[in-house]
């Protein structure tokens, strides 16, 4: 097939333990899954349904590469989160079989435009101009499930410059990852290489150039960067 421009490349994750790459076909984010932070942004965690905002697979930051500080913004804010990568989808996914579709893991930042994104949200418009700008998903590898298991509790923190700014535990999501998956499944057809970022803990701030960032999840994996 001939195209009038040359394609993109495939966005991708590497995989631990395989010369192999993982093709990301599309990155959907869970909003205020952690009920504290929910709290600190405002809302009510026991009076709201799941909600998805998307990044683009090629705001993907791989490879351990440094944290470029956007443009048109003040108030850039770290957001700690597990990584779940689907190896297969469908429609109407049960919640007790969604584990089955799961790859693996990884660890991410959302990192986020906050400015912006307040801007977005006092005008009633989409989220995009604060969260899918370039480099807004700094990830590691990817872990199989098949060598780790489904993490369902254990800590997930954030470090900038050495200090402790989030600290949760995967047990603290309101949704887990099978009720998110299916919840996705009847909005969306879910593909293989779409990837579900799962939500943050309370702690969320702002990183400033030449911070020094680390992230933790437990049996997952670390992820450090630098911003520039």
């Amino acid at each position: 097939m001939s195209y009038v421009i040359d394609p993109p490349p495939v966005a991708s994750l590497p995989v631990r333990g395989s010369e192999a790459q993982f093709p990301v076909h599309r990155i959907y984010c869970v909003g205020r899954n952690y009920a504290e932070h929910a709290i600190e942004m405002g809302f009510d965690p026991d009076k709201e349904p799941p909600f998805f905002f998307q990044k683009n697979p090629d705001n993907l930051l791989a490879g351990g590469r440094d944290f470029p500080y956007p443009p048109k913004s003040q108030d850039v804010h770290h957001e700690i989160e597990l990584v779940v990568a689907l190896a297969s989808g469908g429609t109407n996914i049960a919640t007790d079989g969604a584990l089955d579709h799961v790859y693996g893991y990884a660890v991410a930042l959302d990192m986020t435009r906050r400015d912006l994104q307040g801007v977005a949200k006092s005008l009633g418009r989409p989220w995009e101009v604060g969260k899918a700008f370039e480099a807004s998903a700094p990830c590691t590898e990817l872990v199989p499930a098949a060598d780790i298991g489904h993490p369902a509790g254990g800590a997930i923190w954030l470090d900038v410059n050495g200090e402790r700014r989030q600290d949760g535990d995967l047990n603290q999501m309101i949704w887990k990852v099978p009720e998110m998956i299916a919840y996705l499944s009847e909005l969306f057809t879910l593909r293989p290489g779409d990837l579900i970022l799962s939500g943050t803990p309370a702690g969320v701030g702002p990183v400033a150039r030449g911070d020094r960032l680390h992230g933790h999840v437990a049996g997952v994996a670390d992820l450090q960067i630098s911003v520039v």
